[in-house]
């Protein structure tokens, strides 16, 4: 691939999505006492990298959504709003990051490249409508999914279990992984979208494993005011209860990755922490909806006014 600013700025967003939105699924097993920080950090960085190289090769169909939702000219003004979407998340997501919250990389990247193609003249034409109704159905239901799915593991199994550290540990890498098969698909469209190929690009196999690679390292960078956040501030949780929201947030990522829809693992993973939890703070609940709402509106207007201002 050509080392030029789109490609640089498309590993910089990868990069925040394993910084940012990855510590979330490591966040249930270092709150609820099942494993230390640096541990749990470590097991999803590999756990990351399996699941993202993976799904970039044999499950590309979230990538090709994601592909789809914007139609970007090939020409410079097309890279221009590229770059300033991709500035637009990589922004957000620090801001974020800086106040503990874990915001959608997913709902960052949609809105981002949203606006700068908007930005380019084409209004609301240049989305594809059908692609966008598809996607927000899927990141909608993601919320009452996620909570439904882990309330029923946490009913059914509850602390029935022996061990359950050691199914604790066991679910976060699973979770880790399928955050690698979620949100590696979306940001390999990304850096396809930023060298100006597509699915059946002769670079997918160096790309699918340059993405997972860069994935991890922000995942080993650590997230550490995040897990603190989802995973000990947002509910009281028992490495039982931990266990029941990896479960729940977990058959949310698989459904969607096998039908191909891109979903949030930051929604999923607290609606499931929300679901399996004990006293849910309302506070950090309220918290994290305002940065959710914001997301759509912000990285969209920032990509926007980047693109025009670059233009």
């Amino acid at each position: 691939m050509e080392w030029n600013l789109p490609a640089l700025l498309a590993l910089a967003v990868i990069f925040v999505n394993g910084w940012t939105d990855a510590p979330n699924a490591i966040a249930t097993a270092v709150g609820s006492g099942a494993m230390s920080f640096r541990r749990a950090v470590g097991l999803a960085a590999v756990c990351n990298f399996i699941g993202a190289a993976a799904s970039c090769l044999l499950f590309p169909a979230v990538a090709a959504t994601v592909g789809e939702l914007a139609a970007f000219p090939s020409h410079e003004d097309g890279q221009t709003a590229l770059r300033a979407a991709m500035l637009a998340i990589v922004l957000w997501a620090a801001l974020a990051w800086r106040f503990g919250l874990p915001t959608s990389e997913s709902h960052a990247l949609l809105a981002g490249l949203s606006g700068g193609a908007i930005a380019l003249g084409g209004g609301l034409a240049a989305l594809n409508g059908g692609v966008w109704v598809k996607t927000l159905a899927a990141l909608a239901l993601s919320l009452p999914a996620g909570a439904l799915c882990a309330w029923t593991f946490r009913r059914f199994i509850g602390d029935k279990l022996r061990r359950p550290k050691q199914w604790q540990r066991l679910a976060a890498a699973g979770m880790a992984l399928l955050h690698g098969v979620q949100d590696g698909q979306k940001f390999l469209a990304l850096l396809l979208l930023a060298e100006g190929g597509n699915a059946a690009s002769p670079h997918l196999l160096p790309l699918a494993l340059l993405t997972a690679g860069v994935m991890a390292l922000g995942t080993a960078c650590g997230g550490r005011p995040i897990v603190e956040k989802v995973g000990s501030e947002l509910a009281d949780l028992s490495p039982a209860d931990g266990l029941c929201a990896d479960l729940g947030a977990g058959v949310v990522l698989l459904v969607c990755s096998l039908l191909g829809l891109p979903v949030s693992t930051t929604h999923a993973k607290v609606a499931a922490v929300c679901g399996a939890g004990r006293r849910a703070d309302g506070r950090v609940m309220a918290e994290m909806a305002g940065a959710w709402i914001l997301t759509f509106p912000v990285c969209g207007a920032m990509a926007y006014l980047f693109t025009k201002r670059m233009m």
